[in-house]
């Protein structure tokens, strides 16, 4: 018995050990992935509310560069700069209080006088406004966008302008200031440069030594000076001898002995009278009573202008 024991139990070890040598196979079928569910996104957090408003979409284009703005900082500048010459152009205007004169060859022009200087006439003008100043080139490019002048300069006064120019920039000028500026007229000019009622009878205007209160030949270089260096007239006014030409609003005409009432110069004729001397002419041209003719399309870079207001 106990060796058919031993022999049953010895048999089932040597199975037990055949067991363990034999491989073990795997299924090499993958399993069927999970199908997927669907999952629902989850909202976004809400935002914070704050109490900054919302920013709104303009149509505004990018701010410009650092070049461009200082571009259009200087464009600003210019217009100011603008604004303020016209501005000052008001504040430069000088009551000429009305009044009766001798205009033309008077006693202290002596044997200067010219023929169409007399006869000597009594005028009555009314009262008007006429700036102390020359027409700066300042004033102009303010108006006009532009500058004509042979010597520039700001504060210089514009020339080479005819007497059409000054009309087109008084046009523009007064569209621009709601005033009615003007040439003055040949008696206005006369009468001013006298001194009106304040005159003490100088030759020039303002003085009888012209070195006091011109440029002209004899101290200019021959060329245009800052308006106002001189010393002004009785009223005020600067530069009314020398510097430059100045046109007037009438036409170029023989006196009459006659006296008159705010007179307005010949009644026909294209010619056009310009007063007061130049830096580039002697003295016998910067007198007061002086006239010149020209045409009302001539040019030189002694022609300017000074402007009126028959009131402000």
């Amino acid at each position: 018995m106990k060796h058919k024991f031993f022999l049953s139990l010895l048999l089932a070890l040597v199975a037990l050990c055949l067991l363990a040598q034999v491989p073990v196979t795997r299924n090499s079928t993958k399993p069927k992935a999970k199908p997927k569910t669907e999952q629902t996104a989850k909202p976004a957090p809400a935002k914070k509310k704050t109490n900054e408003p919302a920013k709104k979409k303009t149509n505004e284009p990018a701010k410009p560069s650092a070049a461009k703005r200082t571009n259009s900082s200087g464009a600003t500048s210019s217009a100011a700069n603008a604004k303020l010459t016209l501005n000052n152009l008001t504040a430069n205007m000088v009551y000429v209080s009305g009044g009766t004169f001798t205009m033309g060859a008077t006693s202290e022009q002596g044997s200067d006088a010219y023929n169409d200087e007399k006869p000597v006439h009594s005028v009555t003008l009314s009262s008007f406004y006429i700036c102390k100043y020359e027409v700066t080139q300042a004033l102009w490019n303010a108006v006009m966008g532009s500058n004509p002048s042979n010597w520039k300069g700001d504060d210089l006064p514009v020339e080479t302008v005819s007497r059409d120019d000054c009309q087109t920039f008084i046009r523009k000028l007064n569209a621009l200031t709601g005033k009615n500026f003007r040439l003055p007229t040949e008696a206005e000019w006369e009468f001013a440069a006298r001194g009106g009622n304040n005159s003490r009878g100088y030759k020039y205007a303002g003085s009888n030594n012209i070195e006091t209160v011109a440029w002209y030949q004899g101290n200019s270089g021959n060329k245009t000076h800052v308006v106002g260096t001189k010393s002004p007239n009785e009223l005020g006014l600067y530069d009314m001898s020398g510097n430059v030409w100045e046109w007037c609003q009438d036409r170029y005409g023989s006196y009459s002995g006659a006296s008159q009432t705010n007179p307005t110069g010949a009644s026909s004729g294209s010619n056009r009278v310009l007063r007061g001397g130049c830096c580039g002419r002697s003295a016998w041209y910067c007198r007061s009573s002086l006239r010149i003719i020209g045409t009302p399309d001539g040019r030189n870079d002694g022609f300017g202008l000074r402007l009126v207001l028959s009131q402000l």
